[in-house]
């Protein structure tokens, strides 16, 4: 796990080291100060001549200012290293998700992979500072300082280290009892998000419905929950500070009474002020820096949890990838389906297609039809590789499409999904998603064949009219048009339209299905539909029916031989 964390620092090395340096000789002057301090105590003392206290003086300021030049530096190297280190991490978790298929999206809720690119990047990105500054200055300064207290107060300071079983037992056992807690925290994190996600995304139903007052108490109730834990698991890792404190105050009161009776006992020749002074000093530096060390031990405690997260969306393998010297040119529209079934988890026995086999020839019209769940959308999923067949083939002009390269295949099957997504920014950024290089002539014949210009001439910016996210500004049927316009951009081989003309009128319905016959005869059109108007002039309909294909035949066919699409057109046609 921390060889694939490790992995995002990359270009931050250098400030990653250099931190940890300068931290060390901060250490260094710290540690020395007392010894000096000690000195200069003793001198005085003595009756010393004031040059002698000039020199002990300076010689002490100039530490001081060293010791403050290297923890600026220290702290701007850790700074760099750190943030760094977490905008690459960040760019590596959206990396990864961009190479998932449907299927590694299906495993992560959308709520989860953000909070995994937020809160948890943020929690290892506080570690790993933490561990670059103060995990090096802890230990260095425990090292030192008791090196330099050993040889200021002898014995005397093997008293730090009595402390160190102690503390390693509490520590141990306030994270063995906080970390269970840490992760059924992450997962009512991610459950809160998501349910702040789905309030906003659906804010006008909300209103629509009048359910502000429920949501607020729903959300209310959620988030005193996820208080309560935090609370709980926020006591735990409070008692780590009275250990320390009671460690800390227990070696002073001994330090000070023990030295003192020996200042008093040898008359200052075992032990003399100086070195009381010194040994205080040091004792303090000592446990600071296990006060140090056991917040970089809760931090860690904390960011562990968030580490696996993320390292979970690295170590994701996406189920799809495109094979070595994957095919390039598609050389037709023709589409086959062999003995194909489908389910989406492995680990269930139901398919949701079951037993496919169809034959479509390039350019022809395909109309698809069949009631809520019948599997339409699964079916047209694994013609452009969105996810693979359980069992079964399917090919693309006489290949099977796992033997595509994935980004040819994909640029060569243009699909406009169920759900509209539209990207905020002007309506041509979002119609060049379908070409990059498309220019305004390309663009506005695209636009025509979807009958989008009808309502983009009407807008006072045309094309660079701005899209807000997710097109809120726009109506369900002008989004519908742009979507089918970005995808004519592609110039596909095959043309998959999944019930993307529900939200538009019957007329531009037709006109639509008219444009796409006249100016790409070419291609291969499946349209998915639930009005038979909108397929009944295909070459062929396909009517399914619980994953499976029920008939096929043009519209005059399936009025005379099959009875449930008969039923369908007739009542379709008393409402119209």
């Amino acid at each position: 796990m921390y060889k694939k964390l490790l992995a995002s620092v990359r270009e931050y090395k250098k400030p990653s080291l250099e931190a940890p340096f300068y931290v060390s000789l901060e250490v260094v002057m710290e540690c020395i100060i007392p010894f000096i301090v000690a000195r200069l105590v003793n001198e005085i003392r003595a009756g010393c001549e004031l040059s002698e206290l000039l020199k002990l003086g300076g010689l002490l300021i100039i530490m001081a200012f060293l010791s403050l030049l290297f923890g600026i530096i220290a702290g701007n190297a850790c700074s760099t290293a750190s943030c760094g280190f977490a905008k690459n991490l960040r760019s590596d978790i959206f990396r990864a998700v961009q190479k998932f298929s449907f299927e590694n999206i299906d495993k992560f809720s959308t709520a989860s992979l953000v909070t995994r690119l937020t809160t948890d990047v943020s929690d290892v990105q506080q570690a790993y500072m933490m561990i670059v500054r103060t995990a090096i200055r802890g230990p260095l300064m425990l090292i030192f300082s008791f090196v330099m207290a050993l040889i200021m107060g002898g014995r005397i300071a093997f008293v730090f280290l009595f402390t160190a079983p102690f503390l390693g037992i509490g520590l141990f056992s306030i994270a063995s009892w906080a970390m269970p807690t840490f992760r059924k925290l992450f997962v009512k994190y991610d459950l809160l998000n998501e349910g702040i996600q789905e309030n906003i995304h659906g804010i006008r139903v909300v209103k629509a419905f009048n359910r502000e007052e429920f949501e607020k108490k729903k959300f209310a109730r959620d988030a005193e929950n996820l208080c309560a834990d935090f609370t709980r698991v926020e006591k735990i890792l409070a008692l780590n500070n009275p250990i320390m404190q009671f460690c800390l105050y227990v070696v002073m009161i001994f330090v000070l009474y023990y030295g003192t009776y020996k200042v008093i006992t040898t008359r200052g020749l075992d032990l003399n002020i100086g070195q009381i002074s010194s040994l205080i000093t040091y004792g303090m530096q000592i446990l600071g820096s296990l006060m140090r060390l056991s917040m970089v031990f809760v931090m860690i405690t904390l960011a562990r949890e968030s580490a696996v997260r993320i390292v979970e969306v690295l170590d994701e393998k996406p189920a799809l990838e495109s094979p070595v010297n994957g095919i390039n040119e598609i050389s037709n529209g023709d589409i086959e389906f062999e003995n194909v079934s489908f389910k989406y988890n492995s680990t269930k026995s139901s398919y949701s297609l079951h037993k496919i086999n169809l034959k479509i020839s390039s350019g022809s019209t395909i109309g698809i039809i069949g009631g809520t769940g019948s599997s339409k959308s699964t079916l047209i999923q694994l013609i452009p590789r969105l996810y693979d067949p359980s069992e079964g083939v399917v090919k693309v002009g006489g290949h099977d499409v796992r033997d595509y390269d994935l980004e040819a295949l994909r640029n060569n099957v243009a699909v406009v999904l169920q759900k509209n997504e539209l990207f905020s920014g002007s309506i041509r950024d979002n119609l060049l998603w379908g070409d990059k290089d498309a220019d305004d002539e390309k663009i506005a014949e695209a636009c025509r064949i979807a009958c989008a210009d009808e309502f983009i001439s009407r807008l006072p910016n045309g094309y660079d009219t701005h899209i807000e996210q997710n097109g809120t500004n726009l109506s369900g049927g002008q989004k519908q048009r742009l979507c089918i316009a970005r995808a004519l951009l592609k110039r596909p081989k095959i043309l998959i339209l999944d019930d993307s003309t529900s939200a538009v009128d019957t007329h531009t319905d037709a006109k639509i299905r008219a444009g796409l016959r006249k100016f790409m005869p070419e291609v291969t059109k499946i349209i998915i539909a639930q009005r038979i108007l909108s397929v009944q002039d295909a070459d062929k309909i396909i009517l399914m029916e619980g994953g499976e294909i029920k008939a096929v035949g043009t519209h005059e066919e399936l009025l005379k031989s099959n009875e449930i699409y008969g039923e369908i057109y007739m009542s379709q046609h008393r409402e119209l």
